[in-house]
């Protein structure tokens, strides 16, 4: 298909403008075909999935038919949930950055609804909104449909699965005929079709193909991963590939807040995203992952359907996904608006099979990977750190470093190659900084441990301090980076507390405690031989 850039289809200079400053050149395949066909007025069918940018090919149109000067409610975006609701108002905000006097308001159940009817009677000209809610505003009247020119309904097909139906017709019912009706769905299903027939006038239908869908600028990979090895292989390429913002997908609920829980502690910026989140923390967490607080987020594909944040570098697929659509949605995520991206999927045993049903069904290839070992993750620290070094030489001065490594070169049988590699091995806190204290702390002796290869610790905290064992065990894995389920038997008493970890990682536990707080309680930790 040939490239078609915004500038060719005759857009207002100011959408134009925030078209480009939102980084966009080039249409998606979606965009070329749905734009000019939705500017020329005719009804118009979009089959698309998320990721192909259809926010765009209708929020530009809607915007370009508009009129500032009329305060009047012109155009309704109907939506399934009121995440997507969020994102498709955000975006058209974005393009109406550089229009004046045009006002979008979001609508969704949860948000209180004497805010959303201040904010309508002030003058609101395009709504997105989920059906129920607008048509709760429909019978309170605070909702005037009289001037409304178009109606999308966008994701038709999951408003049917969530059971709108009956809503999103009496929203049409309550339309003025004479109106342009959009509607974009991922799958065209019978009642798809009968709503189309009914309330649509000789509708264009516009189709992307599955193959445009599997973008190929996507690198794609998988590797051969015990489940039990998944995590540390996923903070490999973490560490490796240094994505700035990622998306990593698990199959269950239970999974994602595991996972999330251990790269929080291995220090990774990491949230979880899942259905059972309440509405405050799902925008709170999608806030800080927009704007970079959160690098990593793990998720559902329920919950992560709707994400739209465009500079995603990485998808993981820590679960390999349980239908083979969902493969091209989970990675649909990365590598949008003509940029480039990384797909990572983790395979095991039998799962080989259902991995050469994705590439039959993408008619793509995911290419075998070897699993990096931490010798390569710690030869790319260093040469990351190095092209860092490059830039630092170049631009900036120098002259007091060299001269107190000059003195210190003359007054010692060092090299220079020995102080640099010294000084790169302490940057990469691979040092340790007491050989003797740590050799100590590695003789546990006999810690009275119920379980073998356990070393049991004594806490100076206990149940007077309100202290429950979940707070001990959030605490050292959130402080060490141990994953909470290696923690063995707590044994809480009044004062104190014994609690069990593996003696390889019992140093370390030790070390990262020493300056820990467990609800505000500054503590003492020890091998309980010595007590």
């Amino acid at each position: 298909m040939e490239t078609i850039r915004f500038e060719d289809l005759g857009l207002y200079p100011e959408i134009e403008r925030a078209v480009c400053f939102m980084g966009f050149e080039e249409a998606s395949p979606i965009q070329a075909k749905a734009i000019p066909a939705i500017l020329s007025g005719r009804d118009i069918i979009g089959q698309a999935q998320t990721g192909t940018g259809k926010t765009a090919a209708f929020g530009i149109p809607l915007l370009q038919k508009i009129s500032a000067k009329n305060k009047k409610l012109q155009a309704i975006v109907l939506c399934p949930t009121r995440e997507l609701a969020i994102q498709v108002a955000d975006e058209i905000r974005n393009l109406a950055k550089y229009m004046h006097g045009i006002k979008i308001l979001p609508i969704y159940g949860g948000q209180d609804i004497v805010k959303q009817i201040r904010s309508l009677k002030n003058g609101t000209q395009i709504i997105i909104g989920t059906p129920g809610r607008v048509m709760d505003h429909m019978r309170r009247k605070t909702v005037k449909m009289d001037e409304v020119h178009t109606v999308v309904l966008d994701e038709a097909d999951e408003m049917l699965n969530m059971g709108f139906r009956d809503d999103i017709e009496t929203i049409l019912k309550g339309v003025p005929e004479e109106r342009q009706t959009v509607l974009f769905s991922a799958t065209m299903p019978k009642p798809i079709l009968e709503i189309t027939k009914q309330y649509q006038n000789h509708a264009e239908l516009i189709k992307v193909t599955k193959k445009e869908l599997t973008v190929p600028n996507i690198e794609q990979y998988y590797y051969e991963v015990k489940p039990k090895n998944k995590e540390e292989v996923l903070s490999r390429l973490l560490d490796i590939y240094s994505p700035s913002r990622s998306v990593v997908f698990c199959n269950t609920k239970k999974q994602v807040d595991l996972l999330t829980a251990s790269l929080i502690g291995r220090g990774y910026f990491a949230a979880g995203l899942h259905g059972d989140l309440k509405q405050a923390q799902r925008d709170r967490v999608m806030q800080n992952f927009r704007k970079g607080t959160t690098d990593i987020l793990v998720a559902t594909d329920v919950a992560a359907r709707g994400i739209d944040v465009d500079d995603i570098e990485a998808v993981f697929n820590y679960d390999l996904p349980q239908d083979d659509e969902y493969y091209v949605h989970r990675i649909g995520r990365t590598g949008r608006a003509g940029r480039g991206g990384k797909s990572f999927t983790f395979v095991s045993g039998k799962e080989m099979y259902k991995l050469k049903e994705i590439q039959r069904y993408c008619k793509t290839k995911i290419y075998a990977q070897k699993v990096p070992s931490l010798n390569d993750v710690a030869n790319t620290k260093i040469e990351n750190i190095l092209e860092k070094v490059d830039s630092v030489i170049e631009r900036e001065n120098l002259s007091l470093m060299l001269n107190a490594i000059e003195e210190k070169i003359n007054a010692s049988e060092y090299t220079t190659m020995d102080m640099a590699a010294a000084l790169l091995k302490m940057y990469m806190g691979m040092v340790q900084e007491d050989p003797q204290e740590e050799e100590e702390i590695l003789d546990f002796g006999d810690t009275g441990a119920e379980e073998p290869g356990m070393v049991r610790l004594f806490i100076n905290v206990g149940k007077k301090q309100k202290i429950r064992p979940g707070d001990i065990l959030g605490a050292i894995a959130g402080e060490s980076g141990m994953p909470g389920k290696l923690i063995g038997c707590i044994d809480m008493f009044d004062k104190y507390t014994f609690v069990e970890v593996p003696r390889e990682y019992a140093k370390d536990v030790l070390k990262a405690m020493k300056s820990a707080t467990i609800k505000g309680n500054h503590i003492a930790i020890e091998p309980a031989n010595q007590k």
